[in-house]
């Protein structure tokens, strides 16, 4: 066998369809069975490996009655190869999606906050833009969604970045940034104040939303840590039910500023609140290490695109 080996070389003598051969000798065990599967004459394929037995230098398999095992070089060798191999199935598939259009499916879940504030709007503009995209969307609250990202049930999760985000499993991307505010009737006691602290407004026949949403987490911290009782006159599951209570009078409510409308507004006014967690930092999580389809990216690219 030839002493030398380098990059060079390497590339110069042997073709793709035999490092494939050489891998599927790897799963069957046995060059007849690999040639069968490959379409070529088990002389020939008997060949093609002795060929780059002697291009690399070193023995790849070793002979027995039942057929062969990779050595130590061959098991390094079939190492590499599986990488390199699907980096080329990335390649198709990537290369693919644009040979007609992009084309495929973006799995991804939210909270109903973000998806009615934000992402509702992004996702119909994508649509336009990639009519070949199918979007998957689920609903759930802050905890749920970034669980189910971490899980790999699906790949995009748009949410509210928290502490509780698992940094060295989820890649995290500006998205948009929101503020919580007060939401009071007109002509409230709280309505002209400049702004409002959290203690202030339990004072007030607090009307809580759905327990598990990152803005009633930071109530109940909040309430604790002030040693104040939370004990909202009204829960509900949505903000829209929330601001129904509010616009006839039935107590004040926190809200993303994005979630009021103009509408709204003609009922209601809004107070900023004054506590740390009021600005909040909206992001699109990926898992570490997985690559993204074309149409993922795009899609991320896409929504990315305008911070704020």
């Amino acid at each position: 066998m030839s002493d030398t080996f380098n990059k060079i070389h390497l590339i110069r003598q042997v073709d793709l369809f035999t490092l494939q051969l050489f891998m599927t000798v790897v799963e069957e065990g046995q060059i007849g069975r690999a040639a069968t599967r490959e379409n070529i004459a088990a002389s020939a394929a008997t060949k093609r490996i002795q060929d780059l037995e002697e291009i690399v230098g070193v023995a790849l398999f070793e002979r027995n009655p039942r057929g062969v095992v990779p050595t130590a070089a061959g098991m390094v060798l079939a190492r590499h190869l599986a990488q390199v191999f699907g980096t080329f199935e990335e390649i198709r598939r990537d290369i693919g999606e644009f040979s007609e259009g992009v084309r495929g499916s973006v799995r991804m879940a939210s909270t109903g906050g973000v998806i009615s504030a934000h992402l509702s709007r992004d996702i119909a503009e994508f649509a336009r833009g990639f009519p070949l995209v199918d979007i998957d969307l689920r609903e759930g609250n802050n905890p749920e969604v970034i669980r189910i990202l971490a899980a790999g049930e699906v790949d995009i999760a748009v949410f509210t970045d928290t502490q509780e985000v698992p940094a060295d499993e989820i890649e995290r991307i500006d998205y948009r940034s929101d503020h919580i505010v007060a939401v009071v009737p007109q002509g409230h006691a709280l309505a002209g104040r400049p702004h409002v602290k959290l203690v202030e407004l339990l004072e007030h026949n607090l009307i809580a939303i759905a327990p598990a949403t990152s803005i009633m987490g930071h109530v109940r911290r909040t309430a604790a840590l002030a040693g104040v009782e939370f004990k909202p006159k009204y829960s509900v599951s949505s903000v829209y039910a929330a601001m129904g209570l509010v616009r006839v009078s039935q107590g004040v409510t926190l809200q993303p500023d994005s979630m009021v409308s103009r509408q709204d507004l003609e009922w209601v006014r809004m107070v900023p609140l004054d506590e740390p967690w009021a600005t909040r930092r909206l992001v699109v999580g990926v898992r570490r290490g997985r690559s993204l389809s074309v149409a993922e990216k795009n899609f991320v690219a896409q929504i990315t695109a305008r911070r704020g």
